[in-house]
């Protein structure tokens, strides 16, 4: 009989996500094993006590996720996950921390989805704002449509230092070319949108973004996602069933909601934890791994 498939999940918070417990079992993992409170420091060790206690063959029916709310942490975390592993002894590991890399690649391949079928071209030379800059969602959104040829900004809500420095790490990490804006004022936030292609609203839920009024002068504006269910919504006059519905009083630029960006991050996420498990040799996989699937599933 093969031994069950375990998924170790390790979290530098205090509980891990009932969420990701949840769709880890319903990928197909017999059981999900929650470790709290760790550290980067951590992870070395716990990932060797996990690859140790089989043989190579029977460590292929385990594997490791790393959640978390930051960004930078939790990659730093597969990062030292895949230092502890000893061929053969080795296992997948998968990073999300907070749903954010698998909601911000579904959001960027619903919107690439919308300039094709609505527009015929791609993200290339774009010009992407992204709000809610300092935010997981954000960073990975902007990351990503970086990496597929758009000019992308992230933009902060408190002043332009602490997203400027988020910019430079992300710049550094992933040799793209982020920049970066001040969004505190609302004045501010509209001046941005109106010189978009693409708008992506990543900010907290249950506050409103940008209004119509803030979007109708945006003439080159083509598609507007917005990731926020909880009213009211991060950009008025997107539904949150909308995608690819044109925004009512902007010059035919279409909205993308969350429940419609939800069903392909749902997908993507399950589809990230099977991956491991159908794997025959190690998978390491963050937002650009998800955005890959995303992309299959929005074709």
């Amino acid at each position: 009989m093969a031994p069950p498939r375990i998924l170790h999940m390790i979290t530098p918070l205090k509980y891990m996500s009932p969420f990701d417990i949840n769709m880890g079992i319903d990928a197909g993992y017999d059981h999900a094993v929650p470790y709290t409170n760790a550290t980067i420091e951590d992870v070395y060790g716990l990932v060797q006590d996990a690859i140790f206690s089989r043989s190579p063959e029977g460590i292929k029916r385990q594997a490791v996720f790393i959640g978390g709310k930051r960004a930078i942490e939790s990659l730093d975390m597969l990062d030292r996950a895949k230092k502890a592993m000893v061929p053969p002894f080795e296992i997948s590991v998968f990073a999300d921390p907070a749903g954010s890399f698998t909601t911000a690649a579904a959001m960027v391949a619903c919107a690439k989805k919308a300039l094709n079928s609505t527009f015929g071209t791609d993200f290339k030379d774009k010009r992407v704002i992204v709000y809610g800059g300092t935010g997981v969602v954000a960073f990975a959104s902007a990351v990503i449509a970086s990496m597929d040829g758009a000019k992308a900004f992230l933009v902060g809500y408190d002043g332009p230092e602490r997203v400027r420095r988020l910019t430079m790490e992300a710049n550094d990490r992933f040799d793209v070319d982020l920049d970066y804006a001040d969004g505190t004022t609302e004045e501010q936030k509209a001046e941005l949108a109106h010189g978009a292609d693409v708008i992506f609203s990543a900010g907290p839920a249950g506050r409103q973004i940008l209004s119509q009024e803030q979007l109708k002068p945006a003439q080159q504006l083509k598609v507007a996602a917005d990731v926020n269910a909880v009213p009211p919504l991060g950009i008025e006059g997107i539904g949150i069933q909308d995608n690819g519905v044109p925004i009512e009083g902007t010059r035919g630029a279409v909205g993308i909601g969350a429940l419609a960006i939800g069903d392909i991050k749902y997908k993507t996420e399950i589809g990230m934890f099977k991956e491991m498990i159908t794997a025959e040799s190690p998978v390491y996989l963050d937002f650009r791994a998800a955005y890959r699937l995303a992309q299959e599933l929005t074709s």
